[in-house]
């Protein structure tokens, strides 16, 4: 069965291309994008490509017009996928980084979220939410814990949303991606070095790239995305599957460990 399928941040990476893999198998895609740019390539590779199927709209999280009118479309998936994330070691990134982080990341999916389970419920339909979180919404490297913080929120509101809409036939569900190679990550770790400062804090820069360089040159930091991309084009419209959905296998069986070494952790 098609689907009418919302997808915030699909203006670049993963959704971009899982949009138009979505459209290409008869789902009507209503595809978001934070800035006008986005929003024209992206309006211009579907009519390349003939979907008149994917429709490309503005939706910066941050603009309540933009929020308001999204808000009045008519979709059986809303798919939160906008975000961004912020580097830096957590004992000392400025507080209003962190606060703008939560509030695009989680405050913001969270109220597009209510929007439109109060419109299913009032209709009495059947739906589905999908949350893009991450391999570090279910553990914390260093450096990293921003992001990856407001991913665990994720975590906790998803698993609370499915129970409290299961009873009306929405459904929720998590995409937990590894590191693939879309930019995302490198475009990320640059965020610290913007306040980063070697002369007032104990973090040195030049240690943290290093930790960054190293982290990101590995092979496990460059998968391919198209298996990611995949994984995404069965999993958004599906009926039935799984709650979380971590890619690659060696990345869930890495995050299971680490949660069951948590419990024998001492300081």
């Amino acid at each position: 069965m098609t689907k009418t399928i919302l997808i915030t941040g699909a203006g670049s990476g993963f959704a971009e291309a899982a949009a138009i893999g979505m459209a290409q198998l008869g789902h009507t895609i209503i595809a978001t994008a934070q800035i006008s740019p986005q929003v024209a390539a992206l309006r211009t590779m579907a009519a390349e490509l003939g979907l008149d199927n994917l429709r490309v709209e503005k939706l910066d999280l941050a603009d309540p017009y933009d929020m308001a009118f999204i808000e009045t479309f008519d979709i059986d998936v809303l798919w939160n996928n906008a975000g961004y994330g912020e580097s830096g070691p957590v004992s000392e990134i400025p507080l209003d980084l962190v606060r703008r982080n939560y509030e695009i990341n989680v405050f913001k999916p969270l109220e597009l979220t209510q929007a439109f389970i109060r419109k299913w419920i009032a209709q009495g339909k059947k739906a589905k939410i999908v949350f893009t979180s991450s391999m570090g919404g279910l553990f914390t490297p260093a450096g990293w814990g921003t992001y990856v913080s407001t991913k665990h929120a994720l975590e906790s509101i998803s698993e609370a949303i499915a129970q409290e809409v299961a009873p009306f036939g929405i459904k929720v569900q998590t995409i937990n991606p590894g590191a693939y190679y879309t930019g995302f990550n490198e475009t990320m770790a640059d965020t610290a070095f913007r306040w980063l400062d070697a002369d007032r804090n104990f973090t040195k820069p030049a240690e943290l790239r290093a930790t960054f360089d190293a982290l990101l040159a590995s092979p496990i930091g460059h998968l391919d995305p198209q298996e990611m991309i995949d994984r995404m084009i069965a999993i958004v419209p599906a009926e039935i599957g799984k709650v979380r959905n971590v890619f690659p296998k060696a990345v869930e069986d890495m995050l299971k460990q680490a949660q069951a070494d948590a419990w024998s952790a001492e300081i």
